[in-house]
């Protein structure tokens, strides 16, 4: 029998756990590629093409940020971006439209 142990892989002290994970992926040659963590929020890599207009562009962008949210908290930027997309809207209809034609000429007989 034999008297060795088998090596075990140690946490370097003062380095925190997740530091050394990300040391052994970078090693393994994986650094900088997403995880997938079964237990935390999975973005939906939804894309989102321009629409030309900055408001709603910006509200669009906006729902990117529920990607990184558990579930309840998609609520939130949900109600928000329906708040912006209905003030992109409102201000739509207050803009000053070109004049009103003017009427024809009714004769009265």
């Amino acid at each position: 029998m034999s008297d060795t142990v088998p090596e075990m892989e140690i946490p370097q002290a003062g380095i925190p756990e997740e530091d050394v994970e990300g040391e052994a992926a970078a090693e393994a040659g994986l650094a900088g590629e997403p995880t997938y963590d079964p237990v935390g929020p999975a973005p939906l890599n939804v894309p989102r093409t321009p629409t030309g207009n900055a408001d709603v562009d910006a509200q669009l962008e906006r729902l990117g940020d529920a990607d990184h949210l558990a579930t309840d908290g998609h609520v939130e930027v949900y109600e928000d971006v329906h708040r912006g997309l209905r003030d992109a809207l409102t201000a739509l209809d207050a803009r000053p439209g070109p004049p009103a034609p003017p009427r024809p000429y009714e004769s009265r007989s």
